[in-house]
Order: C-alpha cells, then structure tokens, then sequence
C-alpha cells in the first residue's frame, strides 16, 4: 500500500511539472516575446530577425551591388547613429558572426545609400539584373548642373536618385557627383508627371528634398547583422554634415543676361585681380577650415557670384562673413603665419568687430563679424579718421552651400534678401563708385568709440 502511494506521488509530481514546464512555454511565446518584439525562430538554428522584409532587402541589394561592381556606401542617418554608437565592436565582427539582427531589421519603409556616380563604370544593364532579382526600380534624372554655363552642353540630364523596391521595402540611392573643389554633391529629388507618386511614401525620403552638398567622405568597410558594407570612416562628421547640407547653384542662366548687357571687363588688371581674389579666398578658406570656423561670402564677393557667377573685378577685395560666436582668440596669428599680414583691425568682440588683412597684389581680405538680435542680425563698420561707428543691419539667415571659383563655400540662403538690405533693390546694376558709409540702403550710425579705446586701433591702421 505504501509502494503503490509513493508511485501516485511521484506520478503527480511529474505531471504537474511538465504543466508547469508547457505554461512556461506556452506563455514566453505568446506573451513576453510579444512584448519584447523577438518572437521564437521558426526554424532550428535560426538567427533572431533575419527573417525581416528590411533585412532581406538590404541583404539583396548588397548582392547586387557588390556582383556589379557599383561603388556605393551606407548614408542613412537612423543606421549611421547606431553604428557610430557600437562602432569598435563592430570593427571587430567578422562576416558571418552575428547572431541577432540590430541594425537593418527594424522596420521602416527605406534604407538609405549613397552612389559614387563618377566611379561606377557599369551602368548599362544594372535595371535588368534588379529587376531580375526582384526589384521594383524606378530611375529619377535631370539636367547636370555643372554644365548650366556651356550653352552647347546645358540641358544634359543625369541620373540622380534611384528607388528600388523589394516586397514593401524600398532601398533610396542617393546619387552622388564630382563637383569642382573635392566635394560630393546630389539633386534635387523632383518627380516627373508620368511617375507613379504611390510607388513608395517619398513624404518621408530623407535626403531629395533640396540638393546638398557633402566633404568627400573616406571610407570603411564593417560587417552590419551578417553584412559587408561600406560607411563613412567618421560617421559622426557625416551625421553632422546632413542638417547643414542645402546646396544652391550659382544662377548661370542670369549671369549670362547680365553679361550680354553689361560688357564682362577682360581687361589685364581685371585677369590680375580676379585671379589674385580667388588665391586670396582659396587661402583663407583653408585657413578659416584648419580653425573649424564657419564663413560665407560677404558684401561684394557674395553680390559677384549672386549676380554674374564671377568676382566683381573692380571691387577691390574679397568680403567673408563670420558668426561672432565662430570668433576664435588666435584667428589673427593664424591668418599672419598663412601670409596675411594684419591691416587693420576695428572694434571689439562684443562689439563691431572687423578685420582686414594685406594679400599679395592690393587684393585686401575684409572680414565682418555679424552679432545676432531677436529680429535681425547686423554688422560693424569704423571711420577710420574718426572712430566713427555705423551697424549694417540684415535679416535673419541661415548659411547654404554653392561653389564659387572651384570651392564648395557657404553663402546666406536667404540670398536675395541678404543682397537686397545691402545693395538695394537696384542691384543688379553695376555700381563702380561706393561709399560704405552712405550708399548701403541698410547702414545706420552706431556712436562714436571714445578716444581712449580708439587710440589703440589708430595704432594699427
């Protein structure tokens, strides 16, 4: 009797643990990995994710590319943020290693790539072989703008997205070409009438929506969830270029009503001084850039290449513009050891502060320190003989980049308004002869310096 009641215990033991043991399965599956997003492999030996629609995309893409030879890289900011955090791990996972899916499987509607265009030496057949692997590709071209100043060659299209569609994920590349000056630049992602607008949500594409202009990136190669792919070396510096990207071309078409109007001056001084400005500006480009200070194109040099493409050769001298904030204590020595020997130097950082430096031929570098207000934003100037201050106000801006004499360089977005509170509406007008202290529409007087505080720049001049 006391056999039999051991056997009926243990048998309730061990039925009422293997219930315990299958409630403990049953709710993990249908309840924690719910919650957590994992869910259990459907297979043996499966890897947690690589079975997503975004993973197997970007898995095929990469296929594709890599078969073709076509250079392209990984620039899609929600990737670029996570590989930049785990980026030294990364660095050591080898190809096949991974065994969860972190990067590419969460889901969204695109990933984004760049395409070095300027490298790719096979173009010709690559729709078929996506298509053939499954893609839905659509191809969106327009006029190169680099060639908007040769009347024979204005009007060539190139390609510059592409979107390619695999089930309901779509890979965005991102077109990039060689621009004078080192840089990478895209288009403008404009759809034409005959393309399907429901082809994929292009309302949340994150690069198209105005062309942008980017440093040529160095680059890297690093195993993604089980992927080789291409990255900038310095993912940060590339996360920090995208907000700040917006490019504007140079108005060719304008300048050339302009020139055919008002005769260019080809005269030797002019040759001279054009070429002597754009050395000056190619140098203080590089040396405001070893600083990590910002600049624009000021003055007369921004109303050169808003106006004509080109520097005004009777201007005299090349104008940037800097934040005060950008201001750095050893931006004079800087500019002294590339050459530039002080000329003057007015005001004070908390107030109207200007530099000029001495370049080789005449040519004056003049730099003004714009200060920011609620409503507006102003610059400094000083009479020399007098102490004499005046403000130059402007309304608030933000920087975009152009080329300008074969340079990527920042210019006000705001161009036309910019122009316009300095030159009036008139300016497309050449002016030879200008007075600072009267002609600006936007100059107003900003008191005097006090003797003792002007004694000291007098010394400079």
């Amino acid at each position: 009797m006391n056999r039999i009641n051991k056997n009926v215990i243990l048998a309730l033991l061990t039925l009422t643990s293997s219930a315990f043991l299958l409630f403990q399965l049953y709710y993990y599956k249908h309840y924690l990995s719910a919650k957590n997003g994992a869910g259990l492999s459907k297979s043996k030996g499966s890897r947690i994710g690589f079975d997503s629609i975004q993973w197997r995309a970007v898995k095929k893409f990469i296929m594709l590319t890599s078969s073709q030879n076509v250079p392209v890289f990984l620039i899609d900011p929600l990737i670029l943020e996570l590989i930049n955090k785990n980026l030294e791990q990364l660095k050591n996972t080898s190809h096949g290693s991974t065994s969860e899916c972190n990067f590419f499987c969460v889901p969204r509607d695109f990933t984004a790539f760049a395409l070095q265009y300027h490298l790719w030496k096979n173009e010709e057949g690559w729709f078929r072989i996506a298509e053939n692997m499954g893609f839905q590709c659509l191809k969106i071209e327009s006029k190169d703008p680099r060639l908007d100043g040769i009347d024979s060659l204005s009007g060539t299209e190139i390609p510059l997205h592409y979107i390619c569609k695999l089930a309901t994920h779509a890979i965005h590349v991102v077109v990039f070409h060689e621009r004078s000056g080192n840089y990478l630049w895209h288009g403008h992602l404009r759809l034409k009438g005959h393309m399907d607008r429901k082809f994929v949500p292009f309302r949340k594409l994150q690069f198209g929506r105005y062309p942008g202009a980017f440093d040529r990136p160095e680059l890297q190669q690093v195993t993604v969830d089980g992927l080789e792919v291409l990255i900038p070396k310095d993912p940060m510096h590339f996360l920090e270029e995208i907000p700040h990207s917006r490019f504007i071309e140079c108005r060719y078409k304008e300048a050339r009503a302009f020139f055919q109007q008002y005769l260019d001056d080809s005269t030797v001084e002019a040759v001279t001084f054009r070429k002597s400005a754009k050395e000056l500006l190619q140098l203080a480009a590089k040396t405001l850039k070893q600083l990590g200070v910002r600049f624009w194109l000021s003055s007369g040099t921004c109303l050169g290449w808003y106006r004509q493409c080109s520097i005004i050769p009777y201007s005299k001298d090349v104008d940037l513009g800097i934040f005060i904030q950008d201001y750095r204590s050893n931006i004079i020595s800087a500019f002294q050891d590339a050459g530039l020997p002080l000329k003057h130097k007015f005001g004070k950082v908390e107030d109207s502060l200007e530099l000029s430096f001495q370049g080789k031929d005449d040519v004056k570098l003049d730099i003004f320190f714009f200060y920011e207000e609620t409503d507006h934003m102003w610059n400094g100037g000083t009479q020399a003989k007098t102490g004499k201050k005046f403000k130059y106000l402007f309304p608030r801006f933000t920087l975009c980049w152009t080329e300008f004499v074969d340079m990527k360089v920042h210019v006000p977005c705001e161009t036309i308004e910019y122009i316009e509170a300095n030159y009036g509406k008139t300016w497309q007008i050449p002016v030879k002869t200008w007075d600072w202290k009267r002609s600006p529409p936007n100059v107003q007087p900003n008191g005097v310096w006090p003797v003792s505080e002007w004694d000291e720049v007098i010394q400079l001049y």
